[in-house]
């Protein structure tokens, strides 16, 4: 029987507002957003677990892209400003809250991706957050989810984690947790869907 739902953030739970960002930066970000997010850059993973600040990895993105570092760094904090609240996850998570579910993030994110998101309401749900910039461990290292079950208290197999990237979705498995891969291309059927793994159990 599943207890514990956890929830990855980026494609999931909040995205960019899609029509802004690609007009504005999807291809300066393509890198990390785009088709070529499989291979990401160390800085930027470095980022995400907290090894790199902001303006250091604005300086490495500067030389990456081939701009000077102000425009970098502007463009990083605008990906930040255009996230927003993925609406049928949203819905979702309310719903299963008020059933009594325990709620959890598990997610790789830079330290002021968190903190901005961490405003949103939806944040209010949530149990406990796992996030890679604050235990310097990121997605799919086993050992960020043996992380999240041992500081959590959680048991593998009453715990599901939600994914937009099939890797992570698999390593989660791979430590006993149930897994779910997230279609961020269509999150109203995907929700759908992941009602039924969960209330069918």
């Amino acid at each position: 029987m599943l207890k514990n739902i956890v929830f990855d953030l980026g494609g999931v739970v909040v995205a960019h507002n899609e029509e802004a960002f690609k007009e504005k930066l999807g291809a300066f970000f393509s890198f990390v957003f785009g088709p070529d997010m499989k291979c990401v850059p160390p800085f930027w993973c470095d980022y995400d677990l907290g090894i790199l600040t902001i303006d250091e990895t604005a300086d490495e993105v500067a030389k990456f892209r081939n701009c000077d570092v102000a425009e970098a760094k502007a463009n990083m904090l605008q990906a930040i400003a255009l996230q927003e609240e993925v609406a049928p996850t949203v819905e979702l998570i309310k719903e299963l809250k008020a059933k009594g579910y325990k709620l959890y993030v598990l997610s790789n994110m830079s330290k002021e991706y968190i903190e901005y998101l961490r405003k949103l309401p939806v944040f209010e749900y949530f149990d406990y957050q796992v996030v890679s910039c604050e235990i310097h461990l990121g997605k799919p290292n086993p050992k960020i989810y043996e992380y999240l079950l041992s500081h959590c208290g959680l048991t593998a197999s009453e715990t599901i984690f939600i994914d937009d990237r099939k890797d992570n979705v698999e390593v989660a498995e791979q430590v006993g947790i149930t897994p779910f891969h997230f279609d961020r291309r269509n999150p109203e059927k995907a929700c759908d869907e992941l009602r039924k793994v969960i209330y069918n159990d």
